[in-house]
């Protein structure tokens, strides 16, 4: 299947490592031209030569705090101006502190929203003037399975992730008829480093190993493991292609069939 991919330019976000690099990997492989972005420098210019040793395509790193509104637009407008356009955003950021719902503070509350929600709703606004432009315009936000099913010690996520697919919704719903599709993916257990943390962080409370947890997540999920990143990333590839053109408005769980909720 053709994907339609072939020199498209897509920005994907906090691509240094795990999900967003796995899919930044992907569409390269594709034929897009990709924009990755972290707050750390060094190791976004380690991701896009990684990623440009195994595709040989262009990859542009950016340094930018999706914190804060200027990061998010440096990201964009960057993207943009490098190469000529956008067709493509995945959103993503990484995920907020774990704990008890009552060991949270106002500030960690507040960060958890500038990180997960503020930033998509930063970095689409930023977009959609050149999205809009574009004849294969997509923009696909990475939340989290825990925005369907609230996952124990991660009330921040919870929260906040759900945000995201209630602001996806409101622009499929209102900016439709421009050609421009609005998706979210909700990644379940997917082996990346945040994952390997969590577990760790969970065991810590439980007196448990990580072995342990790991085993009691896994029975609960039908495939019986966790994902890999590159699963998660040809959907969300998909998602970006041509072949897409009428998804809309979707929240798609990628999590093996953890999630059973008929809605």
């Amino acid at each position: 299947m053709d994907l339609q991919l072939q020199d498209r330019i897509a920005a994907v976000a906090a691509a240094s490592k795990g999900l967003g690099k796995a899919v930044a990997l992907e569409l390269l492989k594709e034929g897009a031209s990709v924009a990755i972005c972290s707050r750390d420098q060094t190791r976004i210019e380690m991701a896009a030569q990684e990623l440009r040793a195994a595709t040989g395509r262009d990859v542009l790193p950016i340094v930018a705090d999706l914190t804060t509104l200027e990061g998010c637009q440096r990201f964009i407008q960057t993207t943009a101006d490098h190469f000529g356009g956008l067709d493509i955003l995945v959103t993503n950021a990484g995920g907020p502190p774990s704990g008890p719902v009552e060991g949270f503070d106002d500030a960690q509350w507040q960060a958890a929203i500038q990180l997960n929600l503020l930033s998509t709703v930063r970095m689409v606004t930023a977009a959609l003037p050149h999205i809009k432009q574009s004849e294969q315009g997509r923009i696909i936000a990475i939340t989290s399975i825990s925005a369907k099913q609230p996952l124990n010690n991660l009330a921040l996520s919870n929260a906040a992730r759900a945000g995201v697919i209630g602001y996806i919704k409101s622009l499929a719903n209102e900016l439709g008829s421009t050609g421009v599709t609005f998706n979210a993916v909700l990644p379940g257990w997917t082996r990346t480093a945040r994952v390997t943390e969590l577990l760790e962080n969970i065991a810590h409370a439980r007196s448990a190993t990580p072995e342990e947890v790991e085993a009691s997540i896994t029975a609960a999920i039908p495939a019986q493991r966790m994902a890999r990143p590159d699963e998660f990333a040809a959907v969300v590839t998909f998602l970006a292609s041509g072949r897409a053109s009428y998804l809309n408005g979707v929240a798609l769980q990628i999590d093996g069939g953890l999630s059973q909720s008929l809605l």
